[in-house]
């Protein structure tokens, strides 16, 4: 889990910035057609809680406790709750960003569940 740690805290950091750009752009479309939609916002709190989240995992990949595996299960977990609800028309943001971000919140539970058993 050390190596998944690293290498997704890595990915994570490094899409958070495409994520804040599509975002932004998002923002101004949904400015610009006065669609009432909120997907560019809901792209920023996935950027965050990815860049966050990317963080945490960078930092804790040689600590495998309950802590940092729960924080990585909320970060995540909230970055793809917000994606899947609020993307509108940002497709990108369900299809692909809360689809790598589900992903990492599914292998820090089995992380979590690996060190509860050890």
């Amino acid at each position: 889990m050390k190596t998944w740690k690293l290498v997704s805290g890595i990915i994570s950091i490094v899409l958070s910035v495409f994520v804040v750009f599509q975002s932004m752009i998002a923002g101004l479309a949904n400015a610009l057609e006065e669609s009432g939609q909120v997907s560019g916002s809901a792209g920023l709190v996935v950027s965050i809680c990815m860049l966050c989240g990317g963080i945490v995992s960078i930092v804790s990949r040689k600590n495998n406790s309950k802590g940092t595996n729960i924080a990585l299960i909320i970060l995540f977990g909230l970055a793809t709750l917000t994606g899947f609800v609020l993307a509108g028309n940002y497709s990108d943001l369900y299809r692909i960003w809360s689809a790598w971000c589900l992903i990492n919140a599914v292998l820090a539970i089995i992380s979590l569940r690996k060190g509860i058993r050890n």
